[in-house]
């Protein structure tokens, strides 16, 4: 690995745009991307997966084995990530720093305070917060009436999800699911983020009309609190490959992609660039694809789509995931193939990544390996976690060769549709619902925003461990409805959130929360014990 400073200098990037954090984690400045705004963009990889299941899938730790295969074989890659988020780093998933030789640095850092993005967003939210209560306790020029904002807090605590204050009834989402963090993660400067700050709905006056930030005041100070959080955060790769590991959005009940800033300053800084959605293609993809590519002027290359046999064989109904079970495997391939599908309606190339595991019986290897030849999948065997950019070569050459073939991207649902139109095209054609269904309470939301003239693209809020609304329907569905309860405006993000049955925007913690595990050594060193 290399000292900070001295990998901003093979990069490309000026001393005077560097900010240590240290000496292994750095903010660079968004200069960088003024003065290299000309430069050619190079080549854009998405990273996504089958359905989460617990055992585990690894996208994070296949992009970062990526990355360093495409350098293993001579490229110049760049990595972009996103930011974890406190609340499953204590609570059930961990940290997303990869694992084994395929692992990102410094890991403790950036799993837990890192450079204080997040305690950024969480300061920017509350303090509109505290300016929406101040104003009603002192006199309500504005006579607001309803209250949508919310206030946040970057940990699970179910306990937060409704409070009562003097003022008004409230509640907290997850900072990673909060607006400010979409806004963040969308803007592409800070006079873009001022603008979208002010367009951010605080709620309605008496007279039912919408109440903005721009109406109350308190923009300025907002991106004040944000401008640092603004810049991109560098580290690297345990063998060095630039990592750019900002804004954690998350994909089930928010966009679950990194910042435009750093996918744009690794295009600009990289050949190719290695980024990944968060959970599934049904999931973190379409939402790349929908909602962050339109800001990005560059559009994906090829997809990379992470599965393991474990995973197929937890979607295949197995009793035990980690022992041999070729039957419960092939059950759960035609899951893979849907999501494969997925890719294909938005008009991709992509290959397959079989996350290897040391214990993966052969039998169920060569019959993946052959599966997916027969049917014409380019697949690749990924062996990152133990031999870090060596063990990843056949994907990295793969992905060169699609790369360089180029897509023929195509939306699946058209700007002007409305919104209601959205959601059903996404659930038809991605989810693989037969209909969705829509509370009085989600129609008359849709009414009302199509009155106001809101007709903005559609994030879905939806559970990751199911192509359903049903956290308990694994592997390929059969033909079901999806119910949408609440449609939320984001208005500074450019979107409208559609919450399916029984989604949560405040996770709680597990029954044995990770934190219960973690100790510190009298170095200060964490010491996992799971």
């Amino acid at each position: 690995m290399e000292k900070i400073a001295l990998l901003c200098e093979k990069m490309g990037v000026a001393p005077e745009e560097c900010i240590p954090y240290g000496f292994d984690k750095a903010k660079i400045d968004l200069k960088v991307l003024r003065r290299l705004k000309d430069h050619k963009d190079g080549k854009l990889i998405l990273v996504t997966a089958i359905t989460p299941t617990p055992a585990g899938e690894g996208k994070t730790t296949v992009s970062i084995g990526l990355s360093q295969g495409l350098k293993y074989i001579g490229k110049k890659p760049m990595l972009a990530l996103r930011e974890p988020s406190l609340g499953p780093v204590f609570g059930l998933k961990g940290g997303a720093t990869g694992g084994g030789l395929s692992s990102v640095t410094p890991q403790d850092d950036i799993n837990l305070h890192f450079t204080g993005d997040m305690h950024a967003i969480t300061a920017a939210n509350n303090l509109l917060s505290a300016l929406i209560d101040n104003h009603m306790f002192q006199g309500n020029e504005l006579e607001i009436e309803t209250v949508t904002w919310k206030r946040c807090m970057d940990m699970n605590d179910r306990s937060l999800r409704d409070i009562d204050t003097p003022i008004r009834k409230d509640g907290f989402v997850i900072t990673a699911a909060s607006e400010v963090m979409a806004v963040l993660a969308l803007s592409s400067d800070l006079d873009d983020l001022k603008m979208r700050l002010n367009r951010v709905l605080v709620g309605y006056n008496k007279e039912q009309k919408p109440v903005y930030v721009k109406d109350l005041g308190g923009a300025d100070a907002m991106a004040l609190l944000l401008k640092n959080a603004m810049n991109p955060n560098l580290v690297q790769t345990l063998d060095g490959v630039p990592t750019f590991v900002h804004a954690g959005p998350f994909a089930n009940i928010a966009h679950g992609c990194n910042s435009i800033v750093a996918t744009k300053l690794a295009l600009k800084l990289g050949e190719y660039t290695v980024t990944e959605a968060g959970f599934g293609a049904d999931l973190g993809m379409e939402k790349f694809f929908d909602l962050k590519m339109p800001y990005l002027d560059k559009k994906v290359d090829a997809v990379v789509v992470v599965t393991t046999l474990r995973a197929l064989k937890s979607h295949g109904l197995a009793e035990d995931f980690s022992k041999p079970d070729l039957n419960a495997m092939i059950k759960g391939l035609p899951l893979l193939e849907k999501h494969l599908s997925n890719v294909q309606t938005f008009g991709m190339k992509y290959v397959i990544a079989v996350n290897h595991f040391y214990n993966d019986p052969k039998e169920e290897v060569d019959y993946i390996m052959n599966w997916a030849k027969e049917k014409n999948h380019p697949i690749a065997l990924c062996k990152g976690f133990a031999e870090g950019g060596k063990g990843m070569v056949d994907l990295a050459n793969i992905v060169v060769e699609l790369a360089e073939k180029g897509s023929n991207f195509k939306p699946i649902y058209e700007e002007s549709d409305l919104p209601k139109v959205k959601i059903e095209k996404i659930a038809t054609k991605i989810y693989g619902a037969k209909s969705v269904e829509f509370s009085k309470k989600a129609l008359a939301q849709l009414d009302t925003y199509h009155s106001l003239g809101w007709n903005l693209p559609v994030c879905m809020a939806k559970t990751p461990l199911s192509l359903t609304g049903d956290p308990k329907v694994v592997g390929l569905p059969e033909p079901f409805v999806l119910n949408i309860q609440e449609i939320r405006p984001s208005l500074g993000a450019g979107f409208l959130v559609a919450l399916t049955k029984g989604i949560m925007v405040m996770p709680g913690l597990n029954k044995t929360p990770r934190a219960l595990s973690m100790f510190i050594d009298s170095d200060g060193n964490l010491i996992d014990k799971e």
